[in-house]
């Protein structure tokens, strides 16, 4: 018997679409730039900001601040608890796929 789908097991910080978008770049290209993000999800900078911050909260991303010469210049990266909990999402979701 195959293991029945619980949509309980849907980590809220990831689920969201831009989260999601998110999460699953930088589990490929961690760590990325802020406008390198902004690029792939097509997301406004204040909503990428905004769930960033989110994401960041659950202790799933880090954001470094430096400069490039005098251009601000922002790095995210993807911590071990955010890898973890991205692939128990995707973990959650395999019954859906059959």
């Amino acid at each position: 018997m195959s293991e029945e789908f619980d949509a309980g097991k849907l980590d809220d910080a990831i689920h969201g679409r831009l989260r999601l978008g998110i999460m699953a770049y930088l589990s490929q290209a961690s760590p990325a730039t802020f406008n390198e993000l902004k690029d792939t999800t097509g997301a406004t900078g204040g909503n990428l900001s905004t769930h960033l911050r989110k994401l960041e909260d659950a202790g799933y991303v880090t954001q470094e601040k430096s400069f490039e010469g005098r251009r601000p210049l922002t790095t995210i990266h993807l911590t071990k608890d955010g890898r973890a909990a991205f692939e128990s999402y995707l973990d959650a979701l395999k019954p859906l796929l059959g």
